[in-house]
């Protein structure tokens, strides 16, 4: 989402001064389009290695994970035309530019934000709610994750229907520069972006930190009160281990958006705070957020290759203890439904 807050200028940030710009804008395009390569690269293996049998069967994580590396993809498909403004100092890509590619941000980070939150809800009615929890379908699923993009291509709109293409004034040299730039009021876009935060960050972020730690009661709660075999202490390992790897993804999604919004509502509320620094401090701020949530799309395939390897483990361990609970005395369904995760 590195543009949007900024459309009222070309290059989706500040133009570097002609000191640092020599070095600076190379650099940065050069960083971005490697982040690109390494992130597509990821996120493809993410969709090839989720395509196994037992993923496919259960939907959960299959479902969720494909999302997220869909988003993924998408927002990163973005970097060639940064890095082309970067250079032109210019925008190239139209009207119909300036709606598509300063909106995708947006879509692509409230559909995984909503997706994580989807995924932290899942796991906590697993533990809270055992029985509904392990009747629900792949194509309920499906419907959820169609209902999120929904909601985030709603959120989307105002700015894709508010953005013109205009002109600026000749420079020195008599060019004319091209830029997006948004219609409505200073006040609107504030409150605009605002909302955009609360429902990016803030709002998400507090129901996930409010599963996570009913979560946590709950699972030590149970640590507790069960003993259980050495094999029933793997699988609670391996569900801890699935839920672990859950949290890092909602983790790094939060390092690497929060430093993002904080600057940008600085900037929008709090200018007179940011004067004492210099337009190359500007720009270099403006760089390293910029770079930061690029970023995040290429550390989540490491993740979620990690969760999905986590995910079959417990699949697998979930399996064995199904199969021999049938030929122990006492192995109910109802010990097991109340283990799931």
């Amino acid at each position: 989402m590195n543009q949007t807050p900024n459309v009222s200028s070309p290059p989706a940030v500040p133009a570097p001064s002609s000191s640092s710009g020599l070095w600076v804008t190379p650099l940065l395009g050069a960083t971005l389009l490697t982040m690109c390569v390494l992130g597509v690269t990821g996120n493809v293996y993410t969709l090839v290695i989720t395509k196994t049998a037992a993923l496919r069967r259960t939907g959960s994580m299959y479902v969720y994970i494909l999302n997220l590396a869909l988003a993924d993809l998408l927002y990163l498909s973005t970097i060639p035309f940064v890095v082309c403004t970067y250079f032109a100092q210019d925008w190239l890509f139209g009207e119909a530019g300036c709606r598509v590619l300063l909106s995708l941000d947006l879509l692509t980070m409230h559909a995984s934000v909503f997706v994580l939150g989807a995924m932290s809800l899942e796991r906590y009615r697993a533990v809270a709610q055992p029985f509904r929890a392990r009747h629900s379908s792949a194509r309920g699923r499906k419907l959820v994750a169609l209902a999120i993009w929904g909601v985030a291509l709603l959120l989307t709109l105002p700015m894709m229907v508010m953005i013109r293409l205009r002109e600026g004034k000749p420079n020195a040299a008599g060019l004319t520069k091209r830029m997006c730039f948004p219609t409505w009021t200073p006040e609107a876009f504030k409150a605009y972006l605002t909302v955009l935060f609360c429902t990016s960050v803030l709002f998400p972020g507090l129901v996930m930190v409010g599963l996570y730690a009913g979560l946590a009661r709950r699972y030590w709660m149970a640590q507790a009160s069960l003993g259980g075999s050495t094999r029933q202490a793997r699988r609670r390992g391996l569900k801890q281990k699935v839920i672990t790897m859950i949290f890092c993804i909602i983790l790094a999604y939060w390092a690497c958006f929060l430093p993002f919004w904080i600057w940008q509502l600085a900037r929008l509320f709090s200018p007179e705070s940011l004067r004492s620094l210099s337009p190359a401090a500007h720009t270099y701020v403006n760089y390293f957020v910029t770079c930061l949530t690029y970023g995040n799309s290429c550390i989540n395939p490491l993740l979620y290759t990690l969760l999905t390897r986590s995910y079959k483990d417990y699949l697998a361990q979930k399996g064995q203890n199904s199969g021999s609970s049938r030929g122990e005395p006492g192995g109910s369904g109802g010990g097991t439904a109340m283990q799931d995760m």
